[in-house]
């Protein structure tokens, strides 16, 4: 192999530049040219593509987001879409390509490989819900940012004998949440996997004011039934008999933006070597990743299509903390 393309694809999350970076050195030491792809699939079809070298990934391995951009590339799911994207690889004489994403890039560079290009996926996405990895790149900084934000609500209701609900992010998986509120001391935690109706957070509510609390954390994941919006409306009409004054706050894209911390840094530089050396060993069709420690590559076909479960018994452990 001598020429090799990175992309990264989906959600932005903390770390991924240290990846591109890893990859290209790395890359670049065994004498290959590396591509960067800009804007994910949408420019591998329009054959957006510069070459790197190494003063180009230079200074990167702290910023947050993606150098090379994110984008929406409907026409990628499509098989003419696809053809584009080979058809672009092929005319540069690219031999393989590091697909550095969540579940949706991961689908795309699995599409890619079944046409037989050598594709290696990395593990990058703050939801931390793929499969082949038990920790994703992103998760621990956009973990650290919500903590961040309910230590600091915390201070603030304490002040005002407020209640706070504080919505993360995580797609459909409700870990941000989970790790969050536990971390952060939250009176209770509403994830996809483990729901609760409004009825049972009022009476935690109620719960925590008669123990005399001076404030209360619910942290509620965004992809669960009733969200921030849909609580906030139930508890303000039933305000006086919860005991707190109520507010919500949605972090959002803030969890994503965040200067990347040393473990999302060194997780991302492994892994994006370990791409590296997948492709050189010839091992393709693969998502690389983080398992007992140890880095690890996972078969695709092991990977898509997939969801990533929760230890629940967390949620037990978090009940049992409360007091």
């Amino acid at each position: 192999m001598k020429s090799i393309a990175v992309l990264t694809s989906g959600g932005d999350a903390p770390g991924m530049n240290a990846a591109i970076r890893a990859v290209t050195r790395t890359a670049l030491t065994r004498g290959w040219d590396v591509y960067g792809v800009q804007h994910g699939f949408a420019g591998l079809m329009s054959g957006d593509l510069k070459k790197m070298g190494p003063r180009d990934v230079g200074g990167i391995i702290q910023q947050g987001g993606t150098v090379l951009g994110s984008a929406r590339a409907p026409e990628f799911k499509s098989e003419e879409g696809r053809k584009k994207a080979l058809r672009h690889l092929n005319q540069l004489g690219i031999e393989g390509l590091v697909v550095i994403g969540g579940n949706g890039s991961q689908t795309g560079g699995e599409a890619l490989f079944k046409m037989g290009f050598p594709v290696v996926g990395v593990a990058s996405t703050i939801d931390n819900d793929l499969v082949g990895s038990e920790i994703t790149i992103g998760v621990d900084t956009a973990l650290n940012i919500a903590l961040e934000a309910i230590d600091r609500l915390k201070v603030t209701a304490s002040s005002h004998n407020r209640a706070f609900l504080v919505e993360v992010m995580g797609r459909d998986c409700g870990y941000l949440a989970l790790m969050s509120g536990i971390a952060g001391g939250a009176e209770a935690i509403l994830i996809p996997e483990m729901e609760k109706t409004p009825a049972e957070v009022a009476e935690i509510l109620k719960s925590a004011y008669a123990k005399g609390k001076a404030h209360a954390i619910i942290v509620v994941a965004e992809g669960c039934t009733n969200n921030a919006d849909e609580l906030i409306k139930y508890f303000k009409e039933r305000e006086a008999e919860l005991g707190f004054e109520i507010r919500a706050i949605q972090l959002g894209h803030v969890q994503r933006g965040g200067t990347p911390g040393a473990f999302d840094r060194l997780l991302a530089t492994r892994l994006g070597a370990a791409a590296v050396k997948s492709l050189d060993r010839g091992e393709y069709g693969v998502i690389v990743g983080l398992n007992k420690g140890q880095i690890t590559t996972t078969p695709y076909t092991e990977v898509t299509g997939k969801h990533k479960s929760l230890d629940l018994g967390l949620m037990d452990l978090a009940k049992e903390l409360d007091g």
